[in-house]
């Protein structure tokens, strides 16, 4: 029996995959599987998340607070060790000033807060208030 226009091949095994379905014998054209495209990528940038921008907590010098209310509150605050909290008491005392922490800016917020809410040195008479703390961007 011939082959007319409208007649259907069935496609050869294909060894599990895709095959052409239909093969029309006027045109012989066969149906080709198409590919997937591959995903769109993005250029890095695009990405990757984002950092946040760093800001610093800074200790200010003061006469009205010892070294041990220092190293109490760094460990208290920042869990730094006594040797830790002891080197920064000194640069605070030697330098007026001391990071103490880089971190995102809500978060140095919270503890420029915390410093303040402190108190006064309870060894010396003349503490009257907490130490003086400030954020500023990291640079």
């Amino acid at each position: 029996m011939p082959a007319t226009a409208s007649a259907v091949v069935l496609p050869p095994f294909c060894g599990g995959l895709r095959c052409p379905r239909i093969v029309s014998a006027q045109s012989q054209a066969v149906e080709t599987p198409v590919a997937d495209p591959p995903p769109a990528v993005a250029p890095a940038d695009e990405t990757r998340p984002q950092r946040q921008p760093r800001y610093h907590v800074v200790l200010w010098n003061d006469d009205d607070h010892t070294y041990q209310y220092v190293i109490a509150m760094l460990k208290k605050l920042f869990g730094h060790p006594a040797e830790r909290g002891l080197a920064l008491a000194k640069e605070v005392d030697q330098q007026g000033r001391v990071v103490v922490l880089t971190t995102t800016r809500e978060h140095a917020e919270l503890k420029r807060d915390q410093i303040h809410a402190m108190g006064p040195d309870t060894l010396l008479a003349r503490s009257k208030g907490a130490m003086s703390a400030s954020i500023e961007p990291e640079s």
